[in-house]
């Protein structure tokens, strides 16, 4: 019964460091499928299955991480913090899905340069995301912390430079109606991934002020 009231931290890095194991993966699958649909379109179906396996053992590791919540005395920092953090990185891989599903539901056979393009920072993101958290541990990385968190912001605003130029080109010459709602689409989320690798550098920011 004692043991039973004493307090515990729970395993909070050791979650945080697996979901971002999978959001690496998953922003792998993800230039794997646009790259697929460039070379090797039947490939395409592999990475998109890759991809939904991972979302859902993202999902665990978020819901494990909010039970946790529910009976640790003790959390590494603000409770409210960890809840954010948590959603925001599952917001990441949930976003990779999307796009994965949108390829399919859309018919997409063939990308552009651009939606490679796109896909290729969003990878480098999910890296940045991965590294960053595992600095996380120890608020005496902050420094370090902080350089990741401004590496990210600075991806976020290329990918947006990025979309725009992407949509120029494509409202000026795709002929077809139908494939310009398309990609214009893809390329929309492509966009989001890096914007929720923001989202979590800017948690992970304001968890840093407040502890160090």
């Amino acid at each position: 019964m004692f043991g039973r009231l004493m307090p515990r931290e729970g395993k909070y890095f050791d979650l945080f460091n697996a979901h971002a194991e999978l959001i690496v993966q998953g922003g792998n699958e993800l230039a794997g499928l646009i790259g697929a649909l460039v070379d090797a379109p039947e490939q395409a179906t592999k990475h998109a299955d890759a991809i939904d396996t991972l979302e859902r053992q993202a999902d665990e590791i978020t819901h494990s991480t909010l039970e946790q919540l529910h009976t640790s005395f003790i959390t590494p920092f603000d409770r409210d913090e960890i809840h954010q953090l948590i959603n925001d990185m599952d917001n990441i891989i949930d976003v990779i899905q999307d796009v994965a599903e949108s390829m399919t539901l859309y018919d997409i056979r063939s990308v552009t340069p651009e939606a490679k393009a796109l896909a290729d920072v969003s990878e480098q993101c999910c890296g940045l995301v991965r590294d960053l958290v595992k600095l996380l541990h120890s608020m005496q990385n902050a420094p370090e912390i902080m350089k990741y968190c401004h590496r990210i912001n600075d991806l976020e605003s290329e990918a947006d430079h990025m979309l725009r130029e992407a949509m120029s080109k494509l409202f000026r010459e795709e002929p077809d109606v139908r494939q310009v709602l398309k990609l214009k689409q893809i390329y929309s989320l492509l966009e989001s991934v890096t914007d929720c690798c923001k989202d979590v550098a800017s948690t992970v920011e304001a968890i840093v002020l407040e502890n160090s």
